[in-house]
């Protein structure tokens, strides 16, 4: 109870208010991405399997490892000197943001293919400036936390995040039904009008970043010549550009591809999953090979490199060798069940009938009071059980709760029970993400805050998020009620697994 009273006290502190104003600020674009956006592209008439497949536009957020270390250490102009590296990074990317959302808010996707294309990418940019945000934002709230304080400012974070969540979900939603769009009448300027004031929200992160200090942090700043920073900046538009190129290079073996492999398996669903699967892997590949060869050119400063990619990673795997593949493999699962669910969550509600308010009320608005009750009830019991406790009860409850929605969509619209399911998935959220950011919080070393927290939150979606694109062509294939039962079996595994870490002791943080 003592430590319970302590970490209660420690939240009147003004770096938990400036936490919970920065989880707003991670938060907003989130739905912005492809769950606002998969119900504008739904009014359109765009099929299922394509509105889902603009969740990989959020894969940003997964592959944010990779440009990491470019903002952990590297100064970005005349910013680092004034505000300092942490602060001058956030605000030029909440820059980006804002500029993101204008964009996506200028585009009428029904007007054709070529504005839904400009769509994807006005949303693959929102995406990779949000993904951005988030690495900056996680080693501020790692840098300025300490082991008692670090639970409780990682639910703070969280209740930020749904606000900003809800903010871009329920109220993107009910300023575009406010403004007159439904799906009997499309009304594209009632979607610009949403997404320009979403735009404009974004004063709370770029206010909290002039207003926070500079952290202190145990690395530091990098100190190289010009053509040292822009070596490295071209390794990293080589490696990108590789990576665009593989996919440019196999997109037109795809149709015959999945035609060969569907006549041996009889499943297309599959062999569209395989082909993006390879893609995927030959575009790493393809672009680690190039980088190799470019880090060995003569104009580029290997000490530099080492420092910026090498010396985080070897200091990673040489802290956690002995659970190595443990730890991986619960970053990896643990929220499969929640993220390859939400991908097609809200076209579920408006499959089952809900309309926009509706879905903005129960699902948005009520859904937020389960979620932020959820993250503290969750900090509060990572303080006094222990994150690894925690972690398995939200794991099993987040599974469990899916059977919830596979109920409803068996049963029909019932306003009630869409109230039950909600308080309970979103309850069950709650906690278990209180709990796992925690827990990613205290593996990181502060000598390489971005970098390492960048790794495990990546890792932690990417393989969810990957799948969560196949969730439509799942749910055409198969309907709404397997496709809840199947997230819910993907979530055993991670069970089982810290069920054994926790017998093994593997991970000891109290």
């Amino acid at each position: 109870m003592d430590k319970i009273k302590t970490t209660i006290r420690h939240v009147f502190h003004r770096k938990f208010a400036h936490m919970t104003l920065f989880g707003f600020s991670a938060g907003l674009p989130y739905f912005l991405i492809f769950s606002s956006l998969s119900l504008w592209l739904d009014q359109v008439g765009i099929e299922k399997a394509s509105i889902t497949m603009f969740s990989w536009a959020a894969l940003g957020y997964s592959f944010k490892f990779l440009w990491s270390p470019l903002v952990d250490r590297l100064p970005v102009l005349f910013l680092t000197r004034k505000l300092g590296q942490r602060r001058g990074w956030l605000l030029l990317i909440q820059l980006l943001i804002v500029f993101s959302l204008v964009w996506m808010a200028s585009i009428d996707p029904a007007k054709g293919r070529h504005y839904l294309s400009m769509m994807a990418f006005a949303s693959v940019l929102l995406g990779f400036s949000a993904a951005t945000q988030d690495i900056l934002i996680d080693a501020w709230r790692i840098e300025a936390s300490n082991k008692q304080d670090i639970a409780m400012l990682s639910s703070l974070y969280i209740i930020g995040y749904r606000l900003g969540m809800i903010t871009s979900g329920a109220g993107a939603l009910y300023l575009a039904d406010y403004f007159g769009t439904s799906v009997q009448n499309y009304v594209y300027k009632a979607w610009q009008s949403s997404y320009l004031i979403m735009s404009s929200l974004m004063l709370v992160g770029i206010v909290t970043t002039l207003v926070i200090k500079e952290p202190k942090r145990t690395g530091q700043q990098l100190s190289f010549e010009a053509r040292d920073y822009l070596a490295i900046v071209l390794i990293f538009v080589i490696a990108v550009l590789c990576f665009i190129s593989m996919y440019s290079f196999t997109s037109p073996y795809k149709k015959q591809f999945i035609e060969i492999v569907a006549s041996s398996i009889a499943n297309t669903m599959v062999s569209k999953f395989l082909f993006s699967l390879i893609q995927l892997v030959l575009a790493f590949v393809v672009a680690i090979a190039i980088s190799q060869a470019v880090y060995k050119a003569p104009f580029t400063n290997r000490t530099m490199i080492r420092s910026v990619y090498i010396e985080p990673v070897a200091d990673l795997f040489k802290r956690h060798k002995k659970h190595l593949w443990l730890l991986i493999g619960i970053i990896c699962t643990y929220r499969i069940s929640d993220i390859v669910m939400g991908v097609s969550a809200n076209l579920f509600y408006q499959y089952m009938g809900f309309d926009l308010s509706e879905i903005a009320g129960v699902v948005k608005t009520f859904g937020l009071i389960m979620t932020l009750t959820g993250g503290f009830v969750g900090g509060l019991m990572v303080v006094k059980y222990g994150i690894i406790r925690i972690m398995i009860y939200g794991a099993v409850l987040s599974a469990s709760t899916n059977i919830l929605f596979m109920i409803m969509a068996q049963t029909g619209k019932s306003i009630e029970f869409l109230v039950l399911v909600i308080s309970a998935d979103n309850l069950s959220s709650g906690v278990a993400l209180a709990a796992f950011i925690g827990f990613l919080s205290l593996l990181v070393n502060k000598t390489f805050t971005a970098v390492q927290y960048a790794m495990f939150s990546s890792v932690m979606t990417l393989f969810p998020k990957v799948l969560g694109g196949f969730s439509g062509s799942f749910v055409e294939s198969w309907g709404f009620a397997s496709f809840f039962l199947l997230t819910a079996l993907i979530g055993i595994p991670v069970v089982v697994m810290l069920l054994y870490a926790q017998r093994q002791r593997c991970f000891e943080f109290e």
